[in-house]
């Protein structure tokens, strides 16, 4: 197993489709400005001037992930789950299983987890 994780290693052996729906969903992250990457074995996270705000990783059923936002998403089809972790931060767990699936909705998210990346919930 290799002890320090990267990107190619998580893109190792997905099927083309889903590397291609990682590229996506990581093209319309980085359209919100700069960001630095943690890899890890479980996933590959994205970071904001102040924190970390997403992650996402090929699966076999398209792309996981999560949003931190200041609030829950539970209702829309492609939240698996949402859940408090600090006063007013929850992480919204995604699966998205299509191009189709990164719609203005997704975007819209993407843009307010980026915010809390930099530091948005420090504000009021």
């Amino acid at each position: 197993m290799t002890e320090n994780w990267t990107v190619d290693d998580h893109l190792r052996g997905a099927d083309p489709a889903q590397v291609e729906l990682y590229r996506a969903v990581e093209a319309i992250i980085r359209e919100c400005g700069p960001v630095t990457l943690s890899v890890s074995k479980t996933t590959i996270t994205f970071k904001g001037s102040s924190r970390g705000f997403a992650g996402a990783r090929p699966s076999k059923f398209g792309v996981d992930g999560y949003l931190d936002l200041m609030r829950s998403l539970v209702g829309d089809r492609r939240i698996r789950s949402a859940s408090p972790y600090q006063r007013n931060l929850f992480v919204n767990h995604f699966r998205v299983s299509s191009l189709a699936d990164l719609d203005e909705s997704f975007r819209g998210w993407v843009a307010e987890a980026y915010a809390v990346g930099e530091g948005a919930h420090h504000l009021g």
